[in-house]
């Protein structure tokens, strides 16, 4: 399957409308970056000054704009609650791997999928929901036959929103500099489960 620049990447749930990320989206990079509750499991809390630094950095996308950064808003009213990722999964690296998203193909890498929301926005499954997109996305529009993600040890909410959205526990393993919870999906058990939803 190859990609095309019309590959369709906005996409609706029952709540939630997932775009791609855009620099006037700075707005909500503030509610989340510079939030220390926020980022208490994603790496570090950012100044202003940074995020609007890292913005055109963080909308860069690749293969047909498959993997990248999407803005997540409530359908009902527009508000933005947070961000969800298909990226490059960083192993010795403490932060994405920024060079490897370029070009037609996909990066020689595993990529995960990820989220981070406001506060305002916990415990309300959009996660769950945001995230059970995008593992659908990867495996019915792009090559992926695997979708991989990882957590801080002690954010269970995460791992259990992994759980829900399809992913299954491997154990620990080594990802942004640290030894992590693991969790993956192939395209094989997701094509089971889809089809056991159907039947349902």
């Amino acid at each position: 399957m190859g990609y095309t620049a019309d590959m369709e990447l906005t996409f609706e749930t029952e709540r939630l409308l997932l775009r791609p990320l855009i620099e006037a989206d700075v707005d909500l990079g503030f509610d989340l970056l510079t939030d220390p509750a926020v980022t208490k499991y994603a790496g570090r809390t950012h100044t202003r000054d940074e995020v609007v630094e890292q913005m055109p950095t963080a909308v860069r996308r690749c293969a047909g704009g498959a993997i990248g950064i999407w803005c997540v808003t409530d359908r009902a009213t527009a508000e933005k609650l947070g961000t969800a990722i298909l990226l490059p999964l960083p192993i010795d690296e403490d932060d994405t791997n920024w060079d490897l998203v370029q070009g037609d193909a996909l990066p020689d890498a595993e990529i995960e999928v990820g989220y981070m929301f406001k506060p305002s926005a916990w415990g309300k499954g959009y996660a769950t929901e945001a995230c059970t997109r995008l593992v659908r996305f990867a495996f019915e529009e792009t090559e992926l036959d695997e979708v991989v993600a990882v957590t801080a040890p002690e954010n269970a909410p995460s791992q259990n929103v992994l759980r829900k959205s399809g992913l299954r526990d491997v154990g620990l393993r080594r990802a942004y500099k640290n030894e992590c919870p693991g969790f993956r999906i192939t395209r094989e058990e997701w094509l089971r489960r889809s089809q056991a939803d159907e039947g349902t």
